[in-house]
């Protein structure tokens, strides 16, 4: 009797437990959501963010507050968010950087982007253009390429800081053309295609949407997107492959993360909301019209984001461990 007893008791406290555990995760979220972008606020990581959080919170019924962690190419910011608690309150906006070059940039990475997170959803897909200044000497990629190859002790090109999407495609570039021109790293996209645009920079390699409205105002040439299809955002721009130069494929990306340990009930919140988001119209004609690419359900899901994490450090590995600090 006395074991039987013993038992019923055990059995009690298990579904008190059960319910403490799980009171948080039926509730959620019950407060605001703060979303970290490891970027500066206008870039684009910080727009995408903000276009599909604004729908999210509507989803979840709370407020989605953007905080903008800048520093060391965004590992500040994703440190600061494995460190947090696993509740669901604090989330990261990651990307190709944060999430995969990071690895192979920085040998004492305090945080490892495949295990000390829980995968949320995938958001956009950002293709990287090669642009130059408006009176580069070359009509098409063919002389591009045929001109900083004779001329590369004398060109320069732009990136917004060891680790951005624009440093790393950029390695990707200069070593498939093998050329090592003199990088002139900024503190960050906007002032680098300023520098561009004044003609003060040769050429450089970066996210679509941060070079749709220079190339569409004639500041900046563009002379290939580095995806297998044109973009609809400019449809003139020609493919690498149709232009000559099929090994150079380029897409940066952007994805929702929370601390690892974060309930499996709060994730499938998460990743239901921001599905959601990605099919509304609005939000769709949003993001499409920045040149990004939104990624089919399928690719959605935090199973898909934690291949591709995975996928994505292999891949920028051999490019990036020979400059690496």
């Amino acid at each position: 009797m006395v074991v039987r007893i013993m038992a019923v008791c055990a059995a009690a406290v298990a579904g008190v437990m059960g319910t403490v555990v799980a009171a948080p995760a039926q509730d959620y979220p019950s407060r605001s959501i703060t979303m970290i972008v490891p970027f500066a606020e206008h870039g684009p990581t910080d727009v995408i963010s903000r276009i599909v959080t604004e729908h999210m919170a509507k989803t979840l019924g709370q407020s989605i507050v953007t905080e903008n962690v800048v520093g060391a190419g965004g590992t500040i910011a994703a440190t600061r968010v494995a460190r947090a608690p696993n509740d669901g309150y604090t989330l990261i906006t990651g990307h190709m950087g944060t999430h995969a070059a990071a690895v192979s940039l920085y040998p004492n990475l305090p945080y490892r982007p495949d295990t000390d997170f829980e995968p949320v959803a995938l958001l956009a897909g950002t293709p990287i253009l090669i642009v130059a200044r408006k009176d580069f000497p070359a009509k098409d990629l063919k002389e591009f390429i045929a001109y900083v190859r004779a001329n590369t002790g004398t060109l320069n090109t732009a990136h917004a800081g060891v680790g951005s999407v624009s440093h790393v495609s950029g390695q990707l570039f200069n070593q498939i053309v093998n050329i090592r021109p003199t990088g002139v790293p900024f503190n960050g996209t906007a002032p680098a295609l300023k520098a561009l645009a004044a003609g003060q920079i040769d050429y450089l390699c970066d996210q679509i949407v941060n070079v749709v409205p220079a190339i569409k105002a004639g500041a900046i040439k563009a002379y290939a997107v580095a995806t297998p299809e044109r973009n609809p955002a400019l449809p003139e721009v020609p493919t690498t492959a149709e232009a000559g130069l099929p090994a150079f494929q380029a897409q940066a990306w952007n994805a929702i993360f929370a601390p690892k340990g974060t309930p499996a009930p709060i994730i499938a919140r998460l990743n239901a909301a921001a599905s959601k988001a990605l099919d509304d119209p609005e939000v769709r004609r949003r993001l499409l019209a920045l040149g990004s690419v939104i990624p089919s359900p399928a690719e959605r899901t935090p199973q898909a984001l934690a291949q591709l994490v995975k996928v994505e450090i292999d891949r920028w590995k051999p490019v990036l461990m020979a400059v690496a600090p």
